[in-house]
């Protein structure tokens, strides 16, 4: 690819257009948020830059359309990358020890990237079916192409799946931190959800127990061993085995899946993109 050449984009023929706004991958939870404020630097570009603690949900919503559009914007998806990309031009500061750091410098930006590509193969291996090894080699090619979709240097990308297999584990074991963005990520996790402001404070204390268990199960389910260990996140034995048996449960209903309106099943801009180029050809 030049510079002046846009990338091919995926279509219904990937695996990406077929998983990646499927609704069951919501049960994942804020996985790759957290684990990309884990990367100090960009936990410290959230800290310094984003309205993320002022609006964490409106952040959120605003920054997941242009990325699924990426996926599934067509002829379309490099200029939402592009538009993507410059939401992070300004981005930049130091570390607390001085270090530089901008959202555009390649190692920052592929990890962001990267921690999306995990969420995909997390959600379909823990609520759709088991991926095989061919299958994860195509899921990776075809990330590369939705990472190019951006614009930006490609030089840290690892070429195969299997040097993107190493390339997280020494991520993980090596470079993510407890920092304060990613921290503040998942504090409802034990300490409870904040109180929507126009519901009343006698129906919040009644409703909210059990909405706080689901969200910490939810949320701690989701992360990675390595997630829970540096944010100090409580999750027992007893807990994971819960949690596997409801990840059960959810592959086992896959086989009802295909009956539910198609709104219920994928986020809108995946309908959107079914009804322009056609549905996915592969499951």
């Amino acid at each position: 690819m030049t510079a002046t050449t846009d990338p091919v984009p995926l279509g219904p023929t990937s695996l990406a257009w077929a998983y990646f706004a499927d609704t069951r991958l919501l049960l994942v939870g804020p996985r790759a948020a957290v684990l990309q404020n884990m990367l100090p630097a960009l936990g410290q570009g959230v800290l310094d830059h984003s309205v993320f603690f002022a609006e964490t949900f409106a952040r959120l919503k605003r920054s997941a359309g242009p990325i699924l559009d990426t996926v599934y914007g067509g002829t379309g998806a490099p200029a939402s990358g592009r538009r993507v990309r410059d939401f992070h031009h300004g981005i930049k500061g130091a570390l607390p020890d001085g270090t530089r750091y901008h959202a555009l410098d390649p190692e920052t930006y592929f990890w962001a990237h990267a921690t999306f590509f995990d969420h995909l193969l997390y959600g379909i291996e823990t609520f759709v079916r088991p991926l095989s090894t061919a299958d994860k080699r195509r899921l990776y090619a075809e990330s590369r192409t939705w990472y190019r979709m951006y614009g930006v240097s490609d030089r840290v990308m690892p070429e195969t799946w299997e040097e993107f297999e190493e390339y997280w584990s020494r991520m993980l074991a090596e470079t993510v931190v407890a920092h304060r963005t990613a921290r503040y990520g998942v504090g409802y996790a034990t300490k409870g959800l904040p109180a929507p402001p126009r519901v009343p404070k006698a129906l919040w204390r009644a409703v909210s127990p059990p909405l706080n268990a689901v969200a910490r199960f939810v949320t701690v389910g989701g992360c990675h061993p390595r997630m829970r260990e540096l944010l100090d996140l409580p999750w027992s034995e007893a807990d994971e085995r819960r949690y596997r048996r409801f990840a059960s449960a959810v592959r086992r209903l896959g086989v009802l899946w295909p009956l539910l309106p198609e709104a219920v099943r994928y986020l809108p801009q995946a309908r959107r993109a079914f009804a322009r180029d056609g549905r996915p050809r592969v499951r």
